[in-house]
């Protein structure tokens, strides 16, 4: 069976994350489970590997690898910054943290379509379509993957 190994890594401070690498986690979680729905019958396993940050590690915080890829040099994804409440919190400094421009928005969690796609194109099973479904997509809205 193939393996497609998903490295994420993130910010862990006595085991919290800031809000924007808890909806990255849960995202890939969510993405990872409904891959491994689609692909096993195809031969192809989705494995999840987290890799946990400290503070002195925060520029590569809340970044996502396929077979040691990252996501931004899969997809048309650009990396940006800005000012992270939830980090400043956990770590009692004012902190800037990854966001990700992806399809014109700028978001601060890495979202689960962002996911999908990277995952599906690194396996060579999908060129990056408009109003058409992936493999393995069952949710009924063309303008989902």
């Amino acid at each position: 069976m193939k393996t497609l190994r998903i490295k994420w890594r993130h910010l862990d401070v006595e085991g919290e994350t800031c809000n924007r690498c808890y909806d990255t986690g849960e995202n890939l979680n969510q993405e990872a489970k409904r891959l491994n729905r689609a692909l096993n019958p195809q031969g192809i396993k989705v494995e999840v590997i987290e890799t946990k940050l400290d503070d002195t590690q925060i520029p590569q915080s809340n970044t996502i690898l396929f077979n040691g890829v990252p996501i931004e040099d899969i997809l048309n994804i650009k990396i940006s910054e800005n000012y992270c409440d939830s980090c400043t919190l956990l770590l009692g400094k004012n902190t800037y943290c990854r966001t990700v421009i992806y399809e014109g928005n700028e978001y601060e969690d890495i979202p689960a379509k962002a996911i999908r796609h990277a995952a599906l194109k690194i396996l060579g099973l999908m060129e990056i379509r408009t109003n058409e479904s992936a493999p393995g997509c069952d949710c009924g809205d063309k303008n989902c993957c």
